[in-house]
């Protein structure tokens, strides 16, 4: 008699699947971006996401106190300042959106882990991630002269009172940078969380509207990596790793989860994935339409992300997917 291998037998149900799960979601997976504007009594609605919006600091305490109460346990800050110039000058500002936020969410909740983006896009009056060569209209990144203005940027939110920095620009040699900065201030104790993989891709689109970074002319992929190219993320991730960097992570999430597989494959430090603004929105359209049950395509996404290798998901969904896990 032929033998007939019955794996069915362990999904026959609910109780059992659970038994022999391979792969665990928990709210201590998740990061929760945040969209921080400058001034007072906004709360901007963001039409590309639904569900977020840019909040000026004394909008953010509900938002915070939610945050809480689904056992969320980090947010990850993006800026949006007054004004804008060539440097990005507002990236360090003491008194900009980031370092307010950062001390007015450790007055309210000193457990919550507060990462802050280090970049420049959202600073700059041209958009790009960094200083340009004087050409108008159409100047190049300089990398080596950007370096020290995301180290100034880091030290600022360190000051601040942020738990980790995280320097998502994709200059050579940021993560140097932004070490040797924050140690000769005295902030030996603050981890880097580096973008190390992040590529240049189609799925930020609502990002930029969020983080009103649209480049006023050409595009980042002089500076962020070919969606082609994995062992090209690798070589990235390794210099990170080199130049000091604690934690790494790959950006965006769904459509790289090889490249997060072959990151945790060789690298042993925690490792964060990035699902982006574009996969978000994609799963909101679809369900809008009518097309995806929402809760199941979510989780479903995150599961995959988690299953590829990272130790951390940074995603729009935090909320709701922390509210549906704890009615499982």
């Amino acid at each position: 008699m032929t033998l007939i291998q019955r794996p069915r037998r362990l999904r026959r149900t609910a109780n059992l699947r659970r038994m022999v799960r391979e792969t665990t979601l928990t709210t201590d997976d998740l990061i929760a971006p945040l969209f921080i504007a400058a001034g007072q009594h906004i709360t901007k609605p963001i039409s590309s996401m639904p569900g977020h919006a840019q909040l000026s600091v004394d909008q953010i305490h509900h938002e915070i106190d939610i945050l809480m109460e689904r056992n969320i346990p980090s947010v990850l800050l993006f800026g949006i300042p007054h004004h804008k110039d060539g440097h990005g000058s507002q990236a360090w500002d003491s008194d900009g959106p980031v370092p307010h936020a950062i001390r007015a969410i450790k007055a309210q909740a000193p457990e919550l882990m507060v990462i802050a983006d280090v970049c420049l896009c959202e600073y700059t009056d041209h958009g790009h991630c960094g200083v340009l060569t004087p050409e108008p209209g159409h100047g190049d990144v300089l990398n080596d002269p950007t370096l020290d203005l995301l180290g100034r940027a880091a030290v600022a939110y360190a000051d601040a009172g942020a738990d980790i920095v995280a320097p998502s620009a994709m200059m050579d040699g940021q993560v140097g940078a932004i070490r040797h900065a924050l140690d000769e201030s005295n902030h030996h104790q603050i981890p880097i969380l580096s973008y190390a993989a992040k590529f240049s891709s189609a799925f930020y689109g609502p990002f930029r509207e969020a983080a009103e970074s649209t480049p006023q002319f050409g595009d980042r992929r002089a500076y962020q990596m070919d969606p082609a190219n994995s062992r090209e993320a690798l070589r990235e991730v390794d210099l990170d790793v080199v130049e000091g960097a604690d934690m790494l992570m790959v950006k965006p999430a769904g459509p790289y989860l090889d490249v997060i597989h072959e990151v945790r494959s060789n690298y042993d430090l925690p490792l964060a994935a990035y699902q982006v603004s574009g996969e978000y929105a994609m799963i909101k359209a679809a369900v809008q339409n009518g097309w995806l049950d929402e809760r199941r395509a979510a989780i479903e996404s995150l599961m995959a992300i988690k299953r590829a290798g990272a130790d951390m998901i940074i995603t729009y969904y935090a909320k709701e997917v922390a509210r549906w896990l704890a009615e499982v």
